[in-house]
């Protein structure tokens, strides 16, 4: 048997380490954080956040060689490259480390308060940061979905690691409905890649262009079985049904960081399949994705007004309701990409999701800040929270007033506006008025919870934040109002090509 490979040469790779150091840096940190916790004793284990927020912040500072150029590198000849940085890979790296450094400075305080086993919640986050880097840079289905799940794997056991009884339940909720949308999932990328004969997402869109009328039904079911695995990730209707429980029961910066990076994941790899390997199927999941959208945002923003305001963890199960509409909001311009047949109303999605991050991981840090002292964290709790701390009541009024798209939050209003125009620049003039209709029940939520940060207390007494916490809400709030009056340093992606 002649076991050569004909021009072996042409297997051997060269790897582009300044391309895949983002992810490689976090990966990296999470097992230096892993030795460190095997070595150090423990009165010195409190070193472990700030070595993982300085892991976090080098892997964010390796993104400034990629800008300019697109960069590609895991290529071989004739099948493409598994791994590309370029305009659309970088956005969401920022995104995803840039949610997980702050994450990390709000989890500094809760490990310490809450007695987390410091090791594992450190390591975890770091690992499942370094999925949320790699995903937006795949090219091939194989890829997309390890990095997919290297970034849910460990944010199970985060969600586990509060230790009051509901940590457990919400991490069994979670694990469950995840499952069923990998294996969802990996079933339409199996229908796939049997019509089409490649993972390659280019070879893919090619492969689906000229296929045979018999395979076309199997292509069709796979496409079909993709995106609702997409869906569950992204938490859309009908899928969603994990999220109100999951993030009342995770420890409060674990929830911000689900609602951030782990959403901003999923829309990435939806973004990837749909524009790049779905594309000559665009009409069909465009209007797929449009009732979706329209579906999501009605969902969320109907329960988010139904929240009580003595239910206990009412403040972040308001939060994830409102994450839920989010969703909603974001899928829009995927929506619009279909019905244009061009990647470019992206742009939206990528404009909106960095704005929306940085604002709801700066409401669920004064969620966190509220919830060590009023553990229920109801939205009475922030009753008179102006008296007791005016700096955080400022922020969060600023916070949710972004979310809604009011002054001074002028951010949030030209993110929306960005959305609206890429749905109404595809034809999709029914949707964008769905998505006003909604915007309009949003204020009400957001506004009655502003409200009643400036009431009169019953308890005025001033509370003390730590000095971690103080500073990552300060920086939140200095970046959303940064962002409200130079927007354009956001808004700019909409305008270029992201691929």
């Amino acid at each position: 048997m002649n076991l050569a490979v004909p021009h072996a040469g042409s297997l051997i790779q060269s790897v582009d380490w300044a391309a895949i150091a983002p992810p490689l840096i976090a990966a990296g940190t999470a097992l230096l954080v892993l030795l460190a916790d095997l070595l150090l004793p423990e009165s010195r284990k409190r070193l472990l956040g700030p070595l993982g927020v300085l892991g976090l912040a080098g892997a964010l500072l390796a993104l400034l060689p990629l800008t300019g150029r697109t960069r590609s590198t895991f290529c071989l000849p004739d099948s493409g490259c598994s791994y590309t940085a370029d305009h659309f890979a970088l956005a969401f790296q920022l995104l995803a480390l840039g949610g997980a450094l702050i994450a990390a400075l709000l989890s500094i305080a809760t490990v310490r308060d809450e007695e987390l086993p410091a090791g594992e919640y450190w390591f975890l986050l770091l690992s499942s940061a370094a999925g949320a880097a790699l995903l937006p840079a795949a090219r091939d289905l194989a890829t997309l979905v390890v990095a997919l799940e290297v970034v849910s794997l460990p944010s199970f056991a985060l969600v586990a690691l509060k230790r009051d009884g509901r940590g457990g339940e919400a991490a069994l909720k979670f694990f469950l409905s995840s499952v069923v949308a990998t294996a969802v999932m990996l079933l339409g990328i199996s229908f796939l890649y049997a019509a089409t004969g490649s993972l390659q997402l280019e070879a893919v869109a090619r492969g689906l262009v000229g296929l045979p009328g018999q395979l076309k039904p199997l292509a069709e079911a796979g496409a079909m079985l993709a995106l609702v695995g997409f869906a569950f990730k992204v938490a859309a209707v009908p899928f969603h049904f994990w999220v109100p429980d999951t993030y009342a029961g995770a420890p409060v910066p674990v929830a911000g960081y689900l609602s951030v990076v782990g959403k901003a994941s999923g829309f990435a790899g939806l973004a990837l399949v749909t524009s790049l390997g779905l594309r000559p199927y665009g009409h069909t999941w465009g209007l797929l994705l449009a009732v979706l959208a329209a579906v999501t945002m009605t969902a969320g923003n109907t329960a988010a007004l139904r929240q009580r305001a003595d239910s206990a963890q009412g403040a972040v199960r308001l939060l994830a309701w409102s994450s839920v509409a989010q969703a909603g909001y974001l899928l829009v311009p995927l929506a619009a990409a279909g019905y244009a047949g061009s990647p470019h109303p992206l742009g939206a999605t990528v404009a909106y999701a960095l704005i929306y991050g940085l604002v709801n991981l700066g409401a669920f840090g004064v969620a966190a800040l509220v919830g060590r002292s009023r553990s229920a964290n109801r939205l009475d709790d922030y009753r008179g929270l102006f008296a007791r701390n005016r700096g955080a009541a400022l922020a969060l009024a600023f916070f949710l007033l972004c979310l809604a798209g009011l002054p001074p939050g002028v951010v949030g209003l030209f993110g929306k506006v960005v959305v609206f125009r890429a749905a109404v620049d595809a034809g999709l003039g029914w949707l964008a008025v769905v998505m006003a209709v909604n915007v309009v029940i949003a204020l009400s939520y957001y506004l009655r919870w502003t409200a009643l940060l400036f009431r009169p207390a019953e308890d005025a007494r001033p509370e003390r934040a730590p000095a971690a916490l103080t500073a990552t809400l300060g920086l939140a709030a200095a970046g959303a109002v940064v962002l409200s009056v130079a927007p354009q340093l956001v808004l700019q992606v909409v305008s270029g090509s992201l691929f």
